[in-house]
Order: structure tokens, then sequence, then C-alpha cells
């Protein structure tokens, strides 16, 4: 019966061992893909804080992704007065701006991996600038140039809307990113279906903290072990 005791130790050890890889793994799957697809938006409303807690200009909300945009981003919807979009891949909105030179995207709690979107530029070539700061600013992590795209004025599948398709494009990167320039010529470019993966709200603990955690469970498990000896 001696021999016993060093193999219910280790028996406990481990399994403090495997319940702490669980927890690292979970927290690890906790990124989340999302994407910004605009519906639910005005037709030249200000996007703003539809995904991030609160409205667009006009009093529109979404889904609270923790996601923000400038002043100058604008919905613009397919079929309304105005409106010259089409071949949208998710029908029947999309993003634009009227002044500058981008409009901005902010993601507070940061996104990884890559970026993707649709777009449609048919007179001007436009561009996408990821950075690892709110606001563009920081380190750039990516670049994209954007050619122009087909211009479907002529195609009865476009429903004779000049912006029209729009162009499936993306990127990967290292690092954080918090924020994203849509770029190009004013009212000359319009953006879609933006998709990204927002980091895990919970921290992945330090490998020493890690450790520290491991040598916490060893010596619970040991006390309690060491517990039931005494009785």
């Amino acid at each position: 019966m001696k021999n016993s005791t060093p193999i219910k130790r280790l028996s406990l050890i481990a399994s403090g061992v495997a319940l702490s890889t669980c927890v690292l793994a979970v927290d690890r799957a906790n990124a989340q893909p999302i994407v910004l697809d605009f519906e639910g938006l005005q037709n030249f409303e200000e996007i703003l804080d539809f995904y991030n807690n609160g409205t667009g200009s006009q009093g529109s909300s979404g889904i609270n992704y923790g996601v923000s945009f400038s002043p100058n981003s604008l919905a613009i919807v397919q079929g309304a007065p105005g409106s010259n979009i089409g071949g949208l891949p998710s029908p029947v909105t999309a993003a634009f701006f009227l002044s500058g030179a981008a409009n901005t995207m902010n993601v507070a709690r940061g996104f990884e991996t890559g970026l993707s979107f649709f777009y449609s530029a048919v007179n001007n070539p436009g561009f996408v600038t990821i950075y690892d700061g709110l606001d563009g600013t920081g380190n750039v992590l990516a670049t994209i140039n954007l050619p122009t795209t087909p211009n479907g004025g002529g195609d009865p599948a476009c429903n004779f809307n000049n912006f029209c398709p729009f162009v499936p494009v993306g990127v990967t990167f290292n690092g954080i990113a918090k924020s994203v320039d849509f770029g190009g010529s004013v009212n000359q470019i319009g953006f879609d279906n933006i998709e990204i993966t927002l980091v895990s709200r919970t921290t992945v603990p330090e490998p020493a903290s890690v450790l520290g955690l491991l040598a916490i469970g060893a010596l619970g498990a040991g006390s309690a072990l060491t517990r039931k000896l005494l009785k």
C-alpha cells in the first residue's frame, strides 16, 4: 500500500496540468470572426457607432462589435435615390465616403490574422491601409492597392448600375490591428462585407504565469493528499 502514494500524487498533478491546458485552449478559441455588411443603415447615413453599442447619424443600430467608423463614413443603399451600386455580396447596403482621402474603421479590441472585403471602384483606383493604432496611427501592418473594377452600367445583371459588381479582396498580416483606412477618390469607391477576426476578450497568461498556476495547482494537490494521509 505504501507504493500507491506516489502514484496518487502524480495523478493529481497531471490532472492540474490538463486543466490548465484546457483553459488556454478555450482562451485561444474565443477569437471571433465577424462580417460588417452595413445592413440596417439608411441611405447616406453616417455609420459612426452603428457597430459600437450606439447608432448611426439617423438612429440606426446594429450588433455591438466594438467597431466604429469616422464621421465621413456613409452608408449607401442599392435602389435608393442617388445610388448607383449593384452586385453587392449581401444586398442592399455598402459603405463609401464623400470627404477626405479615406474613411477609417476603428477596432478598439483589435483584430488579427487578416482582413477581407468586397469593393467597387469603376473610375479610380483605391487603397486600404491597416494600422496597429487607432485612427490610422502607429505601425503599418499591411497595405493593399486596389485597381479599378468593371463598370456594370451596360449589364442588365447589374440593373445598369455603374458600380457593379463588387470584387473580393483579402490580405494577411502579423500583429494586432486597431484601425483601417479604406481610401481612394471621394464618391468613387464603395466597400462591403468587411470581415475581420476580433482578438479574444480574455488575455492569454504569459508563460511565467502559466508555470505559476501549475506550481500552485501542484502544491494544492500535494496539500490535499497530505491532509488525506494524516487523517
